[in-house]
């Protein structure tokens, strides 16, 4: 779709309606009719003057296209400041971004961003969902905007194809599933994420873990035992996961396997593998299991999976169990019981005609601890439980919880109230850190 085309239908008003949607207070000005003929007769014509000055707009820097349509503007018309402000921002972000839900990509307090048709946009803001004013001007505008962001991904949707996963270039994860599937119109989502990755320190500070738990998993990352984060979608799995291999030590090679792309390691001797669908004619897909039977082959001494889904559960803990000591990856679960389970299933989905006894043995000499965590009923995130797998007990396998989260309450706010606690017993896997050079002292486990 041409430049051209692509402003034409441009929403008007998204980048003023945000922003005083965020305001503490109502602002002192008053509202813009942005839908109004006027408005939008005018909009029209400065971005008819831009195009007979310019071929190609969108080549021009920020500050340079932002002066240009600002002459224009004061050419064109004797509108209120506010009013020009607003055409100015609405043509940039049209331009060198993605339309109205511009200002929103680039507010760092916005995590998600949920897109059900043109005319509802919602976001997640410090745990928060609300629905914002930011609209596009219908469905030909909202699916030019999708287009656009699909530019640089290699990737299509269609009707025949209705549904596409992608990575944006600033890294958000993008989802996208069109109408008539998504009844209600053209639904996008898109998970931001921060250009510099929260540590296990900020990670107590937002009140996910306690001091004593950082410590603790960060002994468990450096003294290599094999770690999976459990819990529910937008429970923070991929946050807690990424401040988890900080403490990965510079040396070590890591191999890093994902659907789409999302994790920011600081180490620099790491290799990045990302999943391929399948192309518009059914070939060329690469498959997360493609890629963990790969990665075994590359010398990794640490392999990081983003999140386990299907048949590549066996091949993970197959790599765990032959020398890939120190493992990371995610699983979505409910509980670290249901997590195992799941593992169970996905094991299964390998096709492999294994016992259930044989699986859940690979599975208890595998996994040495699981971090489960979710999203409580206030939008916070916290760790719930800290289990470690123990082994085997009459077919079953058998885990003990180190430490977890006590839920007291909520209160007048609305706010969760609780507490972490450590349970009085000391890993099994002590004797394996040990051996590590780590000797943790008991206090961090509720010892005397």
């Amino acid at each position: 779709m041409s430049l051209r085309s692509r402003m034409r239908g441009l929403a008007p008003g998204a980048s003023q309606a945000f922003k005083a949607m965020k305001m503490p207070q109502p602002l002192n000005t008053p509202t813009l009719d942005y839908l109004s003929d006027n408005f939008l007769t005018l909009k029209q014509r400065v971005q008819d003057a831009l195009l007979m000055q310019v071929d190609q707009p969108e080549t021009l820097s920020r500050d340079e296209l932002h002066r240009m349509i600002q002459g224009l503007v004061d050419r064109e018309s004797d509108i209120s400041p506010l009013e020009k402000d607003a055409v100015v921002r609405i043509l940039v972000d049209e331009i060198l971004g993605y339309g109205p839900i511009q200002p929103l990509l680039d507010d760092p307090g916005i995590s998600e961003i949920m897109i059900n048709g043109p005319r509802d946009v919602y976001v997640e803001q410090q745990g928060e969902v609300r629905k914002t004013p930011v609209v596009f001007r219908d469905e030909a505008h909202l699916r030019a905007v999708l287009e656009k962001m699909l530019a640089f991904t290699g990737r299509r949707v269609d009707e025949t194809h209705p549904m596409v996963d992608a990575r944006l270039p600033d890294g958000s994860r993008l989802n996208a599933i069109l109408r008539p599937v998504a009844v209600s119109g053209d639904s996008i989502t898109i998970r931001k994420f921060s250009q510099d990755p929260l540590g296990l320190t900020q990670l107590v500070e937002m009140g996910t873990l306690a001091p004593f738990m950082a410590e603790f998993l960060e002994a468990a990352v450096r003294g290599k035992l094999n770690i999976v984060v459990s819990g529910g979608t937008g429970s923070g799995k991929t946050t807690t996961l990424n401040a988890l291999s900080a403490f990965i030590g510079p040396t070590e090679r890591i191999v890093t396997i994902e659907d789409a792309a999302e994790l920011q390691l600081m180490q620099v001797h790491k290799v990045r593998l990302e999943a391929r669908p399948a192309n518009m004619e059914g070939r060329g897909e690469v498959t997360i299991r493609d890629l963990v039977r790969n990665a075994l082959r590359m010398r990794p001494d640490r392999i990081i999976v983003g999140e386990v889904r299907g048949g590549e559960a066996l091949d993970m803990l197959q790599a765990m169990n032959t020398g890939h000591e120190g493992s990371l990856t995610t699983v979505h679960a409910n509980s670290p019981r249901d997590c195992l389970a799941r593992i169970e299933t996905m094991v299964l989905m390998a096709g492999m005609e294994l016992p259930l006894a044989a699986i859940r043995t690979q599975v208890a000499s595998a996994i040495d601890l699981i971090i489960h965590q979710a999203r409580l009923l206030d939008g916070s995130r916290r760790i719930l439980q800290v289990t470690e797998v123990v082994g085997m007990e009459n077919g079953v396998i058998t885990t003990q919880d180190l430490f977890q989260f006590e839920q007291h309450g909520v209160d007048e706010a609305g706010r969760v109230m609780g507490r972490f606690v450590a349970n009085g017993i000391r890993p099994r896997n002590a004797d394996k850190l040990r051996a590590r050079g780590i000797d943790l002292p008991s206090q961090i486990f509720g010892g005397d």
